[in-house]
């Protein structure tokens, strides 16, 4: 069994994410008929058999040029596709938003700027960018303060209008994990506050801070205290405008930091963006919240990356924040299932599969798609931007080891649940047509009987998604050398 303060000290905001699920429904396709192209190899099947993963392994290979199936084992199974559903996301937000789509926040006034005081409100607008962190929220009160304001006569307002305020994207999630934060049209650093603790003479000493590479501004809308208790680790009491935390005394040891979700994200980047103006001179008060925007001045702006660029990293990082935010901003949708019923239609109607799809990230349990479904949309999504957006993921041999300067790439989106394991993508050699790949794993059952309390490092969690990823890596070997 994992320890409290083994799971406290440990665990940051790149755990692997948990959740929970329904057993798995089956697609409407029939199944491959034994001797038929898509029946399973012998080598498939010793691989399959050999990782003992209980559940449902389901698979496809495809030939990339002609969308022949070469291989396949309960490819019409439907699976929680975890992480793998963000390059789903990814097809979806490219379309509808197009590569040039850049999240802009800004600082605008309501009146007039006359000798270094504003007549009128300052008011901080979100558009819903999730890559907002405390560094570049710095420097957009450096570009503020360049403007030489030193008064506001009216109220310092923050408009978070520009997607849903959602208060945690799946709620099968224990309180306190990091990757399962709240959304809105204000976000800050993954909507995650930063916790830190430090065991003195008399007593804890504990933080939080929403820290940067260049800035640490102190949090005050987030608070900590340690209580002598054995369980459970964290436990949060949400205010009208602030979250409470307490923490098992007991599990913190002499000091470590974490990150703790934001629930507020509107008051959380307001309260930061006050701090730092006031390091130039500007004494803002508290944000009042507005949910509709004044016409006013830009005075000061901050541009995300690209959404290329953006995709890419919450690719590689599995981010599930930026997930939600880019699916939300997407599809317009007052809410999480909304919008990923918006997605699902758009893949039905756009690539002929019929997935089910609860939210943007893979975090929410009840998403659905077969593993042939998957290996189509990336089939027809091989002609644009996904495949230069997925992380490479190299052969590798026997042991496991990857094999340094193979010819042949994989590039793919892993996914990972407590006992799911997915791995989508391709694999591309460099004088030939390629194959196209969907693998999913899944005990359900196993997952559901989880209890909240274990569900964020389950005991045999970790060498479950071992024996899965081994898996995955021997039946693209295999594939690699039997088909190319």
């Amino acid at each position: 069994m994992y320890s409290r303060r083994w799971i406290l000290a440990g665990l940051m905001a790149g755990a692997a994410v948990p959740g929970c699920a329904e057993a798995p429904a089956r697609s409407p396709r029939p199944p491959a008929k034994p001797g038929s192209p898509a029946a399973i190899s012998g080598a498939s099947a010793a691989i399959v058999a050999n990782a003992k993963l209980g559940g449902t392994v389901g698979f496809v290979v495809m030939d990339s040029a002609t969308g022949k199936i070469l291989d396949a084992q309960n490819e019409t199974v439907a699976q929680p596709p975890a992480s793998v559903a963000k390059a789903m996301t990814t097809i979806y937000a490219l379309d509808r938003l197009g590569a040039n789509y850049r999240y802009v926040t800004r600082v605008m006034a309501t009146g007039p700027v006359q000798n270094g005081r504003l007549q009128g409100d300052l008011i901080l607008v979100g558009s819903g960018d999730p890559s907002l962190e405390t560094d570049r929220l710095g420097d957009l009160a450096q570009a503020l303060a360049a403007r030489g304001i030193t008064e506001v006569t009216g109220r310092y307002l923050a408009y978070a209008g520009g997607i849903p305020h959602i208060d945690e994207i799946d709620r099968n999630q224990p309180d306190y994990v990091g990757y399962n934060p709240a959304l809105s049209g204000l976000n800050l650093n993954f909507n995650r506050v930063n916790f830190e603790w430090r065991r003195g003479g008399n007593g804890y000493t504990m933080s939080m801070d929403a820290r940067g590479k260049r800035f640490v501004p102190a949090v005050s809308m987030a608070g900590v205290s340690a209580v002598s208790r054995e369980a459970p680790l964290f436990a949060y009491q949400r205010g009208a405008d602030s979250d409470q935390w307490t923490v098992a005394q007991g599990a913190l040891g002499k000091a470590g930091s974490r990150w703790l979700p934001v629930r507020h994200p509107e008051v959380y980047t307001a309260e930061v963006f006050a701090t730092l103006m006031r390091a130039h001179g500007l004494r803002l008060g508290s944000a009042t919240l507005i949910s509709s925007l004044p016409a006013g001045t830009v005075l000061a702006e901050s541009s995300s990356d690209a959404l290329p660029d953006m995709l890419r990293d919450m690719l590689k990082f599995s981010t599930n924040i930026t997930a939600e935010a880019v699916g939300l901003t997407a599809s317009g949708a007052g809410g999480l299932r909304q919008s990923g019923q918006q997605m699902q239609d758009w893949l039905a109607a756009k690539h002929g599969i019929a997935p089910r799809f609860v939210d943007h990230s893979g975090l929410g349990g009840d998403s659905r798609i077969s593993a042939l479904e998957m290996a189509q949309a990336f089939l027809h999504a091989k002609a644009g931007l996904l495949p230069g957006l997925l992380r490479e993921q190299g052969l590798r041999d026997a042991k496991g080891k990857e094999i340094p300067n193979h010819p042949t790439r994989v590039v793919a989106k892993t996914g990972t649940l407590n006992f799911v394991s997915g791995l989508a993508g391709y694999i591309q050699p460099p004088n030939a047509r390629g194959l196209t790949f969907a693998i999913f794993s899944a005990d359900t059952r196993r997952r559901d009987a989880l209890p909240m309390a274990a569900r964020e490092q389950p005991e045999g969690g970790a060498a479950w998604t071992r024996r899965a990823r081994t898996m995955q890596a021997q039946l693209i070997t295999q594939w690699a050398s039997q088909f190319i």
